[in-house]
């Protein structure tokens, strides 16, 4: 059924016309359903999410089993106030459902042999979840990308590298099949493996590659192995880089770096793989911030305890709703996930939600020092954005006796001379106690000293006993 004329054929189930590409020098993919007024649009959203939870009601146990329990039927919602009475579905809850309804859960709203891609969580930290896709939603989720990579001006005439691992993960074939949807030339280098940064360096070059997609941390390592190989990063070529996987692409700090290093465009996308198309979060414009694009995955940013939607200027945790899958649909999927939000405004281009700092981090990733509350993001930026910074660091959270450590070990440029870094550790220490409102022990290290990443950067580590054993026999290139 047609949801809207006005809204481009927004249909459920969904339905594209594979041929539509909408002239190159045009700036909307869909003009009509990105610049509409958001309260006409949330009219529809609404219309949708019913559509949605009844279908999930006759076809997911899952989810009906779960709005059973908390008194809650498909057709009591009718404002997305009422929607937020919904209780959250938690990744955990996935998982364990998975367990006992194998392989792809009891939240599996078509027949098994209608899947057709499966892609998942590499299981490092658990169970890994098992992503059933059917044709129909991979096609989706192409026609999603495509229109988000389009606001950020990609175009058939460019080639795309996607340089993260085309494994389970689905930020890499999202990129892939996107920029293939909108006529681009893709190039699915990949990364990890070792040696095959030097490798893309030369591929870049050789294949006129004019936009790289990956983390921020790789693009990063990119530059100093370009450098390394006696290229420098701004003649490779590049005109954009698409980001998504980690914080950073909004970050001030960070996307200097990178802007300065490339010479390039940076636009940050990304939520989470469950919630596919993940880009349903995007940049639209070459600057710190990405759109909710809500007729793709409704988003709300709520309360993290009581999970109910916050008012614009709010910081909370985004809660995803997917609008057009049909075979594992996420009806209010709990992110965890750190954020603050903006009224849409019609300036912006498009008429939709604006987190002008992206996603800058996981309360999961949170930790307290002396009664603090500190986020990673928050020192990454303070330490890229020192004056001689080598490239890495690590932040390391432990206890002396019975209070809270917190040392950031820092690389530094080897062409600071030596006995300039007291100066330079005391700054770096000055802003952190400024920025984190707690005191770090900054601990210089020479360049080189931690290990580079092919894909996402972890850079803390909570242990004790490490950090004894740094204070009595300092790492290899350690200033005392």
């Amino acid at each position: 059924m047609t949801a809207d004329t006005s809204m481009e054929q927004w249909t459920w189930p969904p339905r594209y016309d594979e041929t539509y590409r909408p002239p190159e020098d045009q700036t909307h993919w869909l003009p009509r359903r990105e610049t509409m007024p958001a309260e006409q649009r949330e009219e529809l959203i609404l219309a949708r999410i019913r559509q949605i939870m009844a279908y999930a009601w006759d076809n997911a146990p899952f989810y009906r089993r779960k709005w059973d329990e908390a008194g809650i039927h498909p057709s009591a919602i009718r404002t997305l106030a009422d929607f937020e009475k919904v209780p959250v579905v938690r990744k955990e809850e996935l998982r364990a459902d998975q367990a006992a309804h194998e392989p792809f859960g009891s939240y599996l709203c078509v027949p098994p042999d209608e899947v057709k891609h499966i892609n998942g969580t590499s299981g490092t930290t658990g169970r890994p979840t098992a992503f059933g896709i059917s044709e129909r939603d991979w096609r989706s989720v192409a026609n999603a990308h495509a229109r988000v990579m389009w606001a950020m001006g990609i175009r058939s005439s460019d080639t795309v590298l996607v340089a993260s691992p085309l494994s389970l993960y689905w930020g890499s074939w999202g990129a892939y099949i996107g920029a293939e949807r909108l006529g681009a030339r893709v190039f699915p280098f990949g990364a990890g493996a070792p040696g095959q940064t030097a490798r893309t360096v030369r591929w870049i070059k050789q294949m006129g590659v004019t936009v790289l997609y990956g983390t921020p941390s790789y693009a990063l390592h990119l530059a100093e192995v370009a450098e390394e190989e006696g290229i420098a990063p701004a003649s490779l070529g590049l005109r954009a880089m698409v980001f998504s996987g980690e914080p950073g692409a909004s970050i001030p700090t960070i996307r200097s770096r990178i802007t300065e290093t490339f010479q390039v465009g940076v636009y940050d996308s990304g939520s989470m793989a469950e919630a596919a198309p993940w880009m349903n979060l995007g940049a639209a414009a070459d600057e710190p911030g990405v759109l909710c694009w809500q007729d793709l995955v409704y988003t709300e940013v709520c309360d993290p305890v009581s999970h109910q939607r916050l008012p614009y200027g709010a910081e909370g945790t985004p809660v995803y709703t997917t609008l057009e899958r049909t075979s594992q649909p996420m009806i209010r999927l709990l992110s965890n996930d750190l954020t603050r939000w903006e009224a849409p405004s019609a300036e912006r281009g498009r008429t939709y939600p604006f987190l002008p700092r992206g996603i800058y981090g996981r309360i999961d990733d949170m930790f307290t020092v002396r009664g603090e509350n500190v986020h990673p993001s928050a020192i990454d930026e303070v330490v890229m954005a020192a004056p001689g910074y080598g490239g890495e660091h690590r932040i390391v959270i432990s206890r002396e006796s019975a209070m809270d450590t917190l040392v950031v070990q820092v690389e530094y440029d080897p062409r600071q001379p030596e006995e300039s870094l007291p100066g330079w550790v005391e700054r770096i220490s000055g802003r952190l106690r400024t920025v984190l409102g707690v005191g770090a022990r900054v601990v210089p290290v020479r360049q080189h000293t931690f290990d580079r990443t092919g894909f996402k950067a972890r850079r803390v580590i909570d242990n004790r006993e490490l950090l004894q054993r740094m204070v009595t026999d300092p790492p290899p290139g350690s200033i005392p």
